[in-house]
């Protein structure tokens, strides 16, 4: 299984949206055990979406991380297609219905120009 880089600062983030057209962010805090808990289950499941680009960030060392992205609670999963916000999920994330949106997104991606 492939773990996510980290980011560590708001430049590199919108940076990373910048640069890719499908990216990935997977915010969480240390202490949040959903937080823990899911980061393996997601990072396994985007092993069958490879053209989408995935990081993870600590809400702790990228305070700012909460405002820039109207983050109310963690984890928050955020997928941005060319620069925009296109899925949002957040605390409690049901993988099926997750994974069912992510086939969507690949079967459309090419619409999505």
């Amino acid at each position: 299984m492939n773990h996510f880089p980290e980011l560590t600062n708001i430049a590199e983030i919108d940076h990373f949206i910048d640069t890719n057209r499908l990216a990935f962010l997977y915010v969480s805090r240390q202490g949040c055990s959903v937080c823990h808990s899911l980061l393996p289950q997601v990072e396994s499941l985007m092993e069958n979406y490879p053209k989408i680009n995935a990081v993870h960030i600590r809400a702790e060392q990228v305070e700012e991380v909460a405002g820039h992205f109207s983050i109310f609670t963690v984890p928050v999963l955020l997928l941005f297609v060319n620069g925009k916000e296109y899925i949002r999920e957040a605390r409690m994330v049901h993988m099926d219905l997750l994974a069912a949106k992510l086939d969507r997104l690949y079967t459309n991606l090419d619409r999505l120009d």
